[in-house]
């Protein structure tokens, strides 16, 4: 039987993909009590990592569409941490996005609401958060954004 979220998730025409095994020494997310704590997804499309700086090259709807696709691998790791069950989700607690961007770049805010947004489509209000969105130098692999998650589940 499809959950609830399932079925949302199915209804904006999304597909999560499989939850990205980690590229070092960490797990992908670690539960303690009724938190979720899901490392750094970065932003990776069907074709390999979306790349590239916002300021230089890329535009604030090409980041915002990259930290979609972050979101898309944190609801996937959610998912393998609710053992298959995103009904269990209680809300969105904390993102952090970080956005690889040029010094004088200053509109992180709206590329990282492209997972905030997702965040708030499939969960409704419980997908609002507390968030920051910070500018980096540079990420691995050289990835437009990277974004952490903190959920509430039961």
């Amino acid at each position: 039987m499809t959950g609830r979220i399932d079925a949302r998730i199915a209804e904006l025409g999304l597909e999560l993909p499989a939850a990205p095994a980690p590229a070092a020494n960490y797990v992908p997310f670690v539960r303690s009590g009724a938190l979720v704590f899901i490392s750094g997804q970065i932003s990776q499309g069907p074709d390999g990592p979306i790349t590239g700086r916002l300021g230089a090259g890329l535009d604030v709807a090409a980041g915002a569409a990259a930290a979609r696709r972050c979101g898309l691998a944190i609801l996937a790791q959610l998912r393998a941490a609710c053992e298959g069950d995103l009904d269990r989700v209680v809300r969105a607690v904390k993102l952090t996005g970080f956005v690889n961007s040029t010094p004088d770049f200053t509109d992180q805010p709206k590329v990282v609401n492209g997972c905030s947004d997702l965040l708030v489509e499939v969960f409704g209000e419980a997908g609002r958060h507390s968030r920051s969105a910070v500018s980096a130098a540079a990420l691995p692999l050289g990835v437009a954004v990277e974004v952490e998650a903190i959920f509430e589940i039961r």
